[in-house]
């Protein structure tokens, strides 16, 4: 099992609405390497920091999980839609997606400031290239930022 963080706009979708929706397309990632990290190494299973960027503090908020492998991205192929990409087509997509489920908010959100402060996290991709939207976290990061959120509340509290 691997583990990673992934990033969202709380006002685009935040945590709650994955609690709400249970099981969410992880949609309009348009990075290459967050996309090659979809594809090549998330596998079923796979544990995600739920982090929430362009909030005051940006924070890790809670956890989820991979829910699929990786397949086309249908937004790419909406030529209404904000995530319309000209050159990809359906014999040849050029962005994908995982689903994602819900697992659970951490008791407590862990904010950037402090995790930039924590000697114990300052190898983070987070940290370290704070931009990419779908990044790796070792085990022993993990585990860590976990513990620093004091846990977390299952899906049915």
């Amino acid at each position: 099992m691997r583990h990673w963080l992934m990033k969202s706009e709380p006002d685009a979708y935040s945590l709650d609405d994955l609690a709400r929706d249970g099981v969410e397309p992880w949609d309009g990632i348009r990075n290459y390497q967050a996309r090659n990290l979809m594809r090549d190494e998330m596998t079923v299973g796979d544990r995600v920091i739920f982090y929430h960027s362009n909030a005051k503090p940006p924070a890790a908020v809670g956890l989820a999980e991979v829910a699929s492998e990786a397949y086309p991205d249908p937004t790419q192929f909406d030529p209404d839609g904000k995530y319309f990409d000209p050159k990809s087509s359906p014999d040849d997509p050029r962005w994908l997606l995982v689903d994602v489920r819900y697992v659970g908010h951490f008791e407590r959100p862990v904010p950037l400031p402090e995790i930039k402060e924590d000697p114990a996290l300052s190898e983070m991709v987070l940290v370290q290239r704070s931009r990419l939207s779908v990044q790796p976290v070792t085990e022993t990061e993990f585990d860590h930022l976990v513990e620093l959120a004091g846990g977390i509340r299952s899906a049915a509290s």
